[in-house]
C-alpha cells in the first residue's frame, strides 16, 4: 500500500500546500530562497503544516547537501563532524534541525560560531515559538517565520487531488469529516485516509469515525456550521441562556470539536465579556483549561459543562475589553507619551506608596488619558469602592 505522506510530500516551492503569506511569488521568504539569500531561519506552526517539506525544498533550491536532526537526539559531535567536512568546501551543508526549541544552551554555544562564520545555512523548527528557548546570540543572527495550519479549502483541493490521482472514491460526509477531523494537518489527513480505504472502499464517514473518534485540531472548522455553532454558545453564554448554551456545547461535542478548543473559547468569554464582574470566572476557565488537556473526551464533557454553566450564570462585563482596546487604539493612532522622569528605573524621586501608607497623589502620565469605564456588575463595584477609597486616602 502506498504511503500517501510520502508519495505526495510536495517537491517544489509551487506544490507547497498553503503558507503563501511566506511563499507567494512577491513574498520576502520566496525571494530570499530564490535568490540564494537566505540567512539562517527557524519555522514554527502547528504540526503537519510543512516545515520540514519546506527545509527540504529549500534544500533542493539551493542544491546543498542537506542533514536533518532532531534537537532531541542530536549529538554535539555529530555536528561538529559535519562542519569539519565543509570546512574548505565551496558548497556548505544546510542542517535542519526539528523540535530545536528542545536545543540545549550548550548545544546552541557550539551551533553559534558556525552559524557566524556560515559554515552551514541552519535551518530549526519547532511546533513552539522557539523565539523564548534560543539565546540572544542566536536570535540575532537568524529570522524568525511562522507557519499556519493549512486551511480548509486548501486541504479539501489537495484531498480532491489525491484521490483523483488514486482512483478512490469518498462520500461528500467523508471528505468533510478527513479535511475537518485533521485541523489544518496535512499528513494526518492523508494517514486517515491512507487507513481507511484499507479497512473499506468507497470511504465512508462511518469508517473514519471508528479509526478517529473525534476530531485532532486545535481549531474550528472554517465550515459554517461550526463557525455558527460556537458563535451561537458563545452568544448564549452573554446572553445567560444556559439550557441554550449547553445545547450548542453538545452539538460542538457531538460534531468532534476538541475539548481544548471549545476550553480556550471559555477562556476568553471569560475576560471579555464577565471580566471584574465576577474575576473566579476566568481562573475556573484556566483550570478546565488544564483539566480537559489531559483528560479528554468524554469526561472532558463534564468539565466543559460545569463551566458553561458557571458562566452563564456569572454576572456580565466587558469594562476589561473596551479598556484594552481603547488604550491600544490610542496607541495605534500615535498617542505615545515620554515615562514620567520619576518612575522611570532608578528614578531619584519616586514616591514609594508603602511609605505613605499605601497611597500617595503624584503622576504615572505625561499626558491625560483615560480608557476604563466601570460598569459596577458584580464584583466591580467592590473593586470600584476599593479604588475610591485608595485614591481618597481614607483607606
Amino acid at each position: 500500500m502506498t504511503n500517501l505522506a510520502l508519495a505526495y510530500r510536495p517537491k517544489t516551492l509551487d506544490e507547497m500546500v498553503g503558507q503563501a503569506h511566506l511563499l507567494d511569488k512577491e513574498a520576502p521568504l520566496r525571494k530570499l530562497i530564490e535568490t540564494d539569500t537566505l540567512p539562517h531561519i527557524f519555522l514554527y506552526g502547528p504540526p503537519g503544516c510543512g516545515k520540514t517539506t519546506l527545509a527540504r525544498i529549500i534544500a533542493g533550491v539551493l542544491d546543498r547537501p542537506f542533514y536533518e536532526m532532531n534537537a532531541t537526539t542530536l549529538k554535539i559531535e555529530e555536528l561538529r563532524k559535519i562542519f569539519k567536512t565543509y570546512t574548505n568546501a565551496l558548497q556548505k551543508p544546510l542542517i535542519f534541525i526539528d523540535e530545536v526549541h528542545r536545543l540545549s544552551k550548550n548545544q546552541q554555544e557550539v551551533l553559534l560560531p558556525f552559524m557566524e562564520n556560515n559554515a552551514a545555512l541552519i535551518i530549526g523548527a519547532s511546533t513552539e515559538n522557539p523565539y523564548y528557548s534560543m539565546t540572544a546570540a542566536i536570535r540575532s543572527r537568524s529570522h524568525l517565520f511562522e507557519l499556519e495550519a493549512i486551511k480548509e479549502k486548501e486541504m479539501a483541493a489537495y484531498l480532491e487531488k489525491i484521490l483523483e490521482k488514486e482512483k478512490l472514491d469518498a462520500e461528500d460526509d467523508a471528505k468533510e469529516y478527513l479535511v475537518f477531523s485533521s485541523g489544518g494537518d496535512v499528513r494526518a489527513m492523508l494517514n486517515l485516509l491512507e487507513s481507511a480505504q484499507a479497512v473499506s472502499l468507497p470511504i465512508m464517514l462511518k469508517t473514519l469515525k471508528q479509526i478517529r473518534p473525534h476530531a485532532m485540531q486545535a481549531g474550528s472548522s472554517e465550515s459554517e456550521s461550526h463557525y455558527e455553532l460556537t458563535s451561537a454558545m458563545i452568544k448564549s453564554i452573554r446572553g445567560s441562556n444556559i439550557d441554550a448554551a449547553l445545547y450548542y456545547l453538545a452539538r460542538l461535542i457531538e460534531g468532534g470539536e476538541p475539548a481544548e478548543f471549545i476550553a480556550r473559547r471559555l477562556a476568553i468569554l471569560a475576560s471579555e465579556d464577565i471580566g471584574n464582574a465576577n474575576p473566579p470566572a476566568l481562573n475556573l476557565a484556566s483550570s478546565t483549561l488544564n483539566i480537559v488537556k489531559h483528560i479528554g473526551y468524554p469526561e472532558a464533557r463534564i468539565s466543559l459543562s460545569q463551566l458553561v454553566i458557571y458562566l452563564s450564570s456569572s454576572p456580565k462585563s466587558n469594562a476589561a475589553y473596551k479598556a484594552i482596546n481603547a488604550a491600544q487604539k490610542a496607541v495605534k493612532e500615535g498617542e505615545i507619551h515620554p515615562v514620567p522622569e520619576h518612575i522611570k528605573t532608578h528614578a531619584q524621586h519616586y514616591l514609594y506608596p508603602h511609605d505613605f501608607g499605601g497611597w500617595v497623589a503624584q503622576e504615572y502620565l505625561s499626558g491625560p488619558m483615560h480608557f476604563y469605564e466601570t460598569k459596577q456588575i458584580g464584583f466591580e463595584k467592590t473593586l470600584f469602592a476599593w479604588h475610591e477609597k485608595i485614591v481618597s486616602g481614607k483607606e
